[in-house]
């Protein structure tokens, strides 16, 4: 008996794109049951990988445009737009991601959001109505800061000097905002995370240590964005520090939030409703998820997650595949079945041929399928 299955992974990070993982997912599957029909979903929290997806739903094409990367090298970033829909996505990762940097070259004090400014004024140039901006996989912790510079915010110590660089924002006193304060009549930031602006769970303490900081610099960190959190409540009337996702892309979430007025979203939510997940799973008789790694944190907002949540809800069965697996018992809770590259090979050949072992392991998958 022949099925209809839906393949809907998420990036095996470092690896493969969703895209390439649900191709080879595909590959496997169809050498064990070749008469199965297979729908391709690949899919996004906001982070890489989420302006491709994002601009395939919505029919959007690619654009380019001059700016800046993190560290302020000129870089030739990428954007999409829809003009019948008047639409643009935007994935700050292109941008300002930490992919795009040399490894152990900068730290993340000499690293700001500035070069996603350009990308939003060229999207507002072409007239958008809407802008969607993935903000997951920065390599920056400025609290957006930067962004706001390259739209036209100045920032002023109390002896009236401009301040540049974001670690300068203890000594903050006053904002001047530019003329055009609104960009877009609606602007969606998609967030891959839930963490706040500051505090043991805000952006500099928890996703620092990723890109650089040391925990003797959280402290610098923290009070340059607390700062800037208070100048932003008192003088614009926006308390945002509290808000979860503000502590996404080292607080960029909270930066769009208070320059750009942008309304914040989990991403997923944002890719399941445009690529209607819910109208494909209605039509599946299986559904195959994963990601790289498949532990706990798969159940906490994550894509993978949230798909075996929904498919649980509709008695649909889900296999996760991983490139490594952990805390499978409390997987197996919303996975009919949960497997990794690890249980094939060893995690070094794993990470150097990943779509060959995910070819593999999806054909013991479709083989295991007593149908």
């Amino acid at each position: 008996m022949s099925l209809s299955v839906l393949i809907a992974p998420d990036k095996f990070k470092g690896t493969l794109t969703a895209q390439a993982a649900a191709e080879a997912i595909a590959a496997g599957w169809r050498m064990a049951r070749p008469g199965d029909q297979l729908t391709l979903l690949p899919i996004s929290d906001g982070g890489d990988g989420f302006g491709e997806i994002l601009s395939g739903a919505l029919g959007a094409k690619l654009q380019k445009v001059r700016t800046v990367d993190a560290g302020h090298r000129p870089l030739e970033g990428v954007w999409w737009w829809d003009a019948k829909s008047k639409t643009a996505v935007i994935e700050s990762a292109n941008i300002i991601g930490l992919a795009m940097l040399p490894p152990k070259q900068f730290h993340p004090f000499q690293l700001d959001t500035l070069g996603l400014a350009a990308v939003l004024q060229a999207a507002a140039k072409k007239g958008a109505r809407r802008c969607f901006v993935g903000i997951g996989g920065s390599a920056t912790n400025d609290g957006g800061a930067g962004l706001a510079r390259g739209l036209g915010w100045q920032f002023f110590n109390g002896r009236a000097e401009e301040l540049f660089r974001w670690t300068h924002l203890q000594q903050l006193r006053r904002l001047v905002a530019p003329r055009r304060r609104k960009l877009f009549p609606q602007l969606v930031v998609a967030v891959d995370v839930q963490n706040k602006l500051l505090g043991a769970r805000g952006c500099s303490r928890v996703y620092g240590p990723q890109k650089g900081l040391r925990p003797e610099e959280f402290p610098s960190a923290e009070r340059a964005l607390r700062r800037l959190a208070n100048v932003v409540k008192t003088q614009l009337g926006r308390d945002l520090a509290g808000m979860p996702g503000t502590g996404a892309a080292g607080g960029l979430g909270f930066g769009l939030c208070a320059f750009a007025g942008a309304k914040l979203e989990p991403g997923f939510a944002l890719i399941a409703r445009h690529a209607k997940l819910d109208e494909r799973l209605r039509s599946a008789d299986l559904v195959i998820t994963g990601e790289g790694s498949l532990d706990r944190s798969s159940l906490m907002g994550k894509g993978p997650g949230e798909i075996a949540i929904r498919c649980r809800a509709r008695k649909l069965p889900c296999l996760g595949l991983g490139g490594v697996v952990q805390d499978e018992a409390v997987l197996r809770k919303l996975f009919q079945s949960v497997s990794g590259l690890t249980q094939l090979t060893t995690v070094e050949q794993a990470k150097a041929d990943a779509e060959k072992w995910l070819v593999e392991l999806a054909l013991r998958a479709a083989a295991g399928i007593t149908q």
